[in-house]
């Protein structure tokens, strides 16, 4: 069964940083696609950033110049580089991998942007 779990949320200052993690309990290369997407409260599900098709990315308007979504194939890892964070980031993040077998969610960690 493949596992998903992120790490490295918390509660950060407006204009701060933040670096999510990810770790897959097997190689990266099992998911056909991986990506970060969050959930604020009475929102729905948005994308933040994605891995498509190998090493292409995208990521969200709201996000674009402000995060990196990057990837270590070695340490079965994918990352989230949040900078000039701002309020409206604030929500649940979660990290997924989609795969033949279907899609993998992780359990989410909460990211708090507020003075």
């Amino acid at each position: 069964q493949v596992q998903l779990v992120e790490s490295g949320g918390g509660l950060v200052q407006p204009g701060g940083s933040l670096r999510l993690s990810c770790v897959a309990s097997g190689s990266l290369y099992s998911f056909t696609g991986m990506g970060w997407y969050r959930q604020a409260p009475g929102k729905q599900r948005e994308l933040v950033a994605a891995f498509i098709g190998g090493s292409t990315t995208i990521y969200g308007d709201s996000v674009k110049g402000r995060f990196t979504i990057s990837r270590d194939d070695a340490e079965n890892t994918m990352y989230l580089q949040m900078n000039n964070l701002k309020p409206e980031d604030t929500a649940v993040y979660y990290c997924l991998g989609s795969s033949r077998n279907g899609d993998y969610w992780g359990q989410g960690t909460q990211v708090t942007v507020s003075s």
